[in-house]
């Protein structure tokens, strides 16, 4: 069998492409990277709560307002990585967000009031919504053309962290002293400093067009054309505020059921973590595979709609579940589960494939850097959208959220597939040249 029909069929394996992954040793590091963070970041999302409540001795509404204030600062950090690694490269600017990451988390440690605690966490997530645009722009150089592979491995690898994370902080958490709960943040912290030093052992790709300080590449020539802005171009920009719309699964997923199982069915409570069980098999199943099947930006842009369709499938399931009793109620929102893991293994692909499909490949950490802030701004209102607008709503709020992100996704779909078709026009020649004007004379 032929390396097309492998990747067709979903790859050489599991195993197999984790070892040999695209990019080769520089893929390998980039996937063990992403491993020890999302371990770090596993522990600290299983024991913050804790943390902020036993030892810092906050009450609900602080921790909300913690947690609030961080997810909007996080909305800042993948453009502002982005417009850093332009002149600097992907690599300092990764190494970077680790490092901020990593002190600025320690400080909690030695926080005396909350204002310096809400500073040091709106940093921390700063730092870390920088480092995952920061992620995607370096795995995308490193991995070329089987971009969509290398997603696959790298959202393994991010869920086998985040499942180690999740262990970790359970033997902490079982403890329940405060020198536990200080200990399960020093593994945040020290997980940083590790990926840290893994990122720096990686060569920083080179690129035609671009200019990276260190790199050893010339500097542009006077006249030439000036780099693309994402801020100006409106087409993007609007591919990235449907993209938000397009992230939803995640707060369905974290927020939607449970609240809505726990609250408006008669399911039993004990069913919410077989929502989390449920998602990290599929991912680690199934992630190769879909990806194996959106290889490109045509496939990626004529995929979107499934999106659509999938959560729209899920919220149909989700309101289904209102009425009946506990066992058919259970059943309803074990397949709301199933397919918002889908919609999401179908995102991860299609979102990261056209973010960089639709970017000029000169500009490209602007541009990704911008495409960063869809998931950002997801976390920050998606949760508020599920628990003010939707659950409030009952029945008919799920079925309005479903219909909604189709309407998005056939939009995304219209959008994309003009963007791609007007970029075919241009060619190479043509993309080195400024504009025509379009003032008459």
């Amino acid at each position: 069998m032929g390396t097309a029909s492998r990747e067709r069929g979903g790859g050489a394996g599991l195993w197999a492409q984790l070892r040999n992954p695209p990019g080769g040793a520089a893929g390998r590091t980039m996937l063990a990277v992403v491993f020890a963070d999302r371990t770090g970041s596993g522990v600290w999302a299983a024991a913050c709560v804790l943390y902020f409540t036993e030892v810092e001795r906050l009450t609900a509404g602080q921790v909300g307002l913690l947690l609030g204030v961080a997810s909007v600062a996080g909305i800042a950090g993948s453009p502002l990585a982005g417009r850093l690694a332009a002149s600097l490269g992907g690599r300092r600017v990764l190494i970077g967000c680790h490092l901020l990451r990593a002190v600025a988390l320690a400080a909690v440690l030695l926080c005396s009031s909350f204002g310096a605690l809400l500073g040091l966490v709106a940093v921390t997530a700063l730092g870390d919504r920088a480092a995952r645009a920061m992620e995607m722009l370096f795995a995308t150089d490193v991995a070329g053309d089987r971009r969509s592979v290398y997603r696959a491995l790298s959202r393994t690898a991010m869920n086998a962290g985040y499942a180690a994370g999740a262990g970790l902080a359970a033997i902490g958490l079982a403890v329940g002293t405060p020198a536990a709960y200080r200990a399960l943040l020093l593994a945040d912290v020290l997980s940083f400093l590790l990926s840290a030093v893994l990122v720096a052992g990686v060569r920083e790709p080179r690129h035609e067009g671009r200019v990276v300080a260190g790199s050893g590449q010339p500097a542009p020539e006077a006249g030439s054309v000036p780099r693309p802005s994402p801020w100006r171009d409106g087409g993007y920009l609007r591919f990235v505020a449907l993209d938000c719309a397009l992230t939803i699964d995640d707060a369905i997923l974290n927020v939607g059921l449970p609240l809505w199982l726990i609250h408006a069915t008669r399911a039993p409570h004990a069913l919410v973590p077989a929502f989390l069980a449920i998602n990290t098999v599929l991912v680690v199943v199934a992630q190769l595979r879909v990806s194996a099947r959106v290889r490109t930006p045509r496939q990626a842009v004529r995929a979107v709609p499934m999106y659509g369709f999938t959560v729209l499938g899920c919220c149909a399931a989700a309101a289904a579940a209102h009425g009946p009793g506990p066992v058919l109620a259970s059943v309803l929102l074990l397949v709301a589960a199933v397919l918002v893991t889908f919609a999401e293994l179908l995102r991860s692909v299609v979102s990261w494939e056209l973010s960089v499909a639709l970017a000029p490949e000169r500009a490209r950490p602007e541009y990704l850097g911008v495409a960063g802030m869809a998931q950002s701004t997801e976390k920050a209102a998606g949760p508020l959208l599920l628990t003010g607008a939707v659950l409030s709503t009952g029945p008919l709020g799920w079925l309005a959220l479903g219909a909604a992100t189709t309407v998005a996704a056939y939009a995304q779909r219209h959008f994309g597939t003009a963007r791609l078709a007007a970029a075919a026009a241009v060619t190479p020649e043509d993309a080195r040249l400024p504009a025509p004007s379009t003032t008459s004379h």
